[in-house]
């Protein structure tokens, strides 16, 4: 058997600290310093990238040189500490739409009044523990018995790299690098406004040609990092889907719909008032009946519905076409419950909480769901009925979680899939007994919800049980971390999520009164299970808009292309895929030149290869500067005081809008040269540090 040959860096019988103050703590704030950066990123670009690698990488730095800490620490600190990435994913690609579900007679969502900081700390808690507990019960069938089988990426690197750190590998100072690039850059543009945040190309409405044309880019750090991260075929495929929107759907809807058409379906989806009256995205002028921009205009009136027929074909499809590992790895997890071993005769390597936990834990979490007014749901049993769809639905998409990264890493987990086929099971199921009033959206949502946060920490953690394996880590201490990180993450995830929703005081001039669901954080996944759950459960949705965009994600698998990332591609604003599309332009320049070189590289060392390293950086740094300017600009003191220090306006002067755009462009540019050279310099491989 594959784990009787198995020799783990650690022995069993070796006594090594592992399970430590020390390790939980450093685990805890690398948790929430990840966790607060996916939540700004996830919201922004409704995209991830994973936080265990970096982490890893970091803590055997500060450990060895500051801490002291053994292999098994580090280990205790990268299992702590990626429970927050991987909820924070879950939360924003679902909680949000609370935001936009039905209008009420007061105007506002139907679940406005459960996004509050509690109801989204308790729904983290709940999908994070969920996503722990399921998991354990099949560590052995997924990650023991089929070491040889199933790869976990993510998991063998990061085991690769603890084991490096021990032997002297020092792979942390290019991460540092481009943290501090990235931090320095968004000071200069985020603070100062040196930079340029979004260069802008519009073609007017009256172009004869081209009407109404937007080509623009969000030129910060964190997408030229996440893109070099995902590499010249996704990032290739995500813009191809925005020029698909911006630049063949704008202009020919710009050309054939008139304006005050745009506005009346604007007034539809309660994005404008009254087409009386001025305001509303695109900025119509009932005067005029025109907009100062069309291209924003049709984007939220049709295109984003368009967009999300696409996503959610995009996710069902992945889906269908993991079946047949959904089907065997569930038949597999099943089968390996009922092997057993008495405590006594289990080496230290393979003890595993008890399985008392996790049918006491899922017991809790139905009873706590039923009696917690932070639940939706008119009744006891309602709030009941939801808890066990919850429990069914987060044993069965854990497990499929849990295996599907082990084949294909967890960057390429179908997590929206699994999230849209669950509120649609949810809403089905409502719909059969009769529920299909506004007050069962938010109880549909809440369901999703935490299974997306589930199955995303199922995902992370069935990694950081790999790595273990490898150094020999006591799977029990693992789970424990996992179970503290999940909460203290979820503490300060919560708190991120409330504080980016705090509108600035220009959109509350505005009448905007959340943050989130505008241009600067769109919460793409969020608002797309608001829609699907507002189109089952009410009917209200355009379908024939959505099924244009269902047919596009169909049309891009016949011609052999994941229609998932393409579908993303065109829900998202161009100016958020154009800059990740570069960072992928620069990762395929610098695989070409190795090629060329003659240089073959592993899965494990192109992770940890500079130029991922140093992107790696430029995520956390920006993201992060990013969250601290939004936390200091909630203060209207500071507000003042950082307009006063706004360099934007007198260099618009000087320079002309135009220039000052430029301007931005050159330091992009100049960011980017930086990324490439870092990337094509060479680094130590995990074969050489293993001599």
């Amino acid at each position: 058997m594959a784990e009787k040959q198995f020799k783990p860096y650690v022995a069993p019988e070796e006594n090594v600290k592992e399970l430590t103050l020390k390790s939980i703590i450093l685990g805890c704030v690398f948790g929430i310093i990840f966790g607060a950066a996916t939540v700004y990123l996830a919201l922004k670009a409704g995209l991830t990238v994973s936080a265990s690698i970096p982490i890893a990488v970091i803590a055997i730095t500060l450990g060895r040189k500051f801490f002291k800490t053994t292999i098994l620490e580090n280990n205790i600190i990268q299992t702590t500490g990626s429970a927050g990435e991987s909820i924070a994913a879950g939360v924003v690609f679902t909680l949000p739409g609370f935001l936009f579900l039905s209008i009420g007679a007061d105007g506002k969502s139907a679940g406005e009044e459960y996004f509050t900081y509690i109801t989204i700390l308790v729904l983290a808690i709940f999908g994070g523990i969920l996503g722990t507990l399921m998991m354990i019960p099949l560590r052995r069938s997924l990650i023991v018995k089929e070491h040889d089988t199933l790869p976990y990426p993510e998991g063998t690197a990061c085991g690769a790299v603890l084991k490096a750190g021990e032997k002297g590998g020092d792979f942390a100072k290019t991460a540092f690098l481009g943290l501090g690039v990235a931090f320095l850059y968004a000071i200069l543009q985020k603070v100062f406004h040196i930079i340029a945040e979004a260069p802008t190309f519009l073609a007017s409405q009256k172009n004869k040609y081209f009407p109404s044309a937007k080509v623009s880019g969000e030129i910060t750090p964190e997408y030229l990092g996440v893109g070099y991260i995902i590499g010249p075929r996704i990032s290739g495929v995500l813009v191809a889907g925005g020029v698909m929107a911006w630049l063949a759907f704008i202009p020919l809807l710009a050309f054939l719909v008139p304006a005050e058409t745009i506005a009346f379906q604007l007034a539809k989806l309660g994005m404008l008032g009254d087409i009386t009256k001025a305001g509303g995205p695109g900025g119509w002028d009932p005067v005029t009946k025109t907009f100062g921009d069309y291209s924003v205009a049709i984007y939220q009136a049709y295109v984003k519905q368009i967009g999300a027929g696409a996503v959610a074909a995009g996710g069902f499809i992945t889906l269908i076409k993991t079946i047949p590992t959904i089907v065997s790895s569930f038949k597999a997890s099943l089968g390996s419950l009922k092997d057993g071993k008495g405590e006594e005769a289990v080496p230290r390597t393979e003890k595993d909480l008890s399985l008392k936990i996790v049918g006491i834990g899922s017991l809790v979490l139905i009873v706590l769901m039923a009696l917690l007014p932070q639940i939706p749901g008119d009744s006891i049993l309602d709030k009941l009925l939801i808890g066990v769809l919850v429990v069914v639905f987060g044993a069965f998409f854990v497990t499929v979680s849990s295996r599907i990264v082990g084949l294909i890493g967890s960057s390429n987990n179908p997590i929206s899939g699994m999230t849209i086929a669950t509120i649609m099971g949810t809403c089905l199921i409502f719909i059969a007994i009769g529920w299909t009033g506004q007050i069962y959206q938010p109880m549909a949502l809440v369901v999703g919800g935490i299974i997306c946060i589930a199955s995303a920490n199922a995902g992370a953690t069935s990694q950081d049980l790999k790595s273990g394996y490898i150094v020999g880590a006591t799977p029990r201490n693992q789970q424990i971390a996992l179970l503290i990180g999940a909460v203290v993450s979820s503490i300060v995830i919560g708190y991120t999520v409330h504080i980016l929703d705090t509108p600035t005081r220009e959109m509350q001039a505005a009448g905007i009164q959340h943050a989130i669901g505008t241009d600067k954080l769109s919460a793409p996944q969020a608002t797309l299970m608001a829609t699907l759950i507002k189109g089952i459960l009410k009917g209200d949705l355009d379908w024939q808009f959505v099924m244009v965009g269902v047919f596009i994600s169909i049309t891009m698998e016949l011609c052999g292309i994941k229609s998932l990332s393409f579908a993303v591609g065109a829900y998202l604003p161009l100016s958020t895929t154009l800059p990740i599309a570069i960072g992928g332009g620069i990762r395929g320049l610098v695989d070409w030149k190795q090629k060329r070189s003659g240089v073959k590289l592993s899965a494990e060392d192109e992770e940890l290869g500079k130029g991922n390293l140093f992107a790696t950086g430029l995520v956390a740094g920006g993201a992060v500067a990013g969250v601290i300017v939004a936390i200091l600009s909630v203060n209207e003191t500071v507000t003042e005081k950082l307009a006063k220090i706004n360099a934007e306006h007198g260099l618009s002067q000087m320079l002309g809008n135009g220039g000052y755009q430029i301007l931005g462009v050159v330091f992009f540019a100049l960011m980017g040269y930086i990324l490439y050279r870092i990337g094509r310099q060479r680094s130590t491989t995990i074969a050489e540090l293993e001599k």
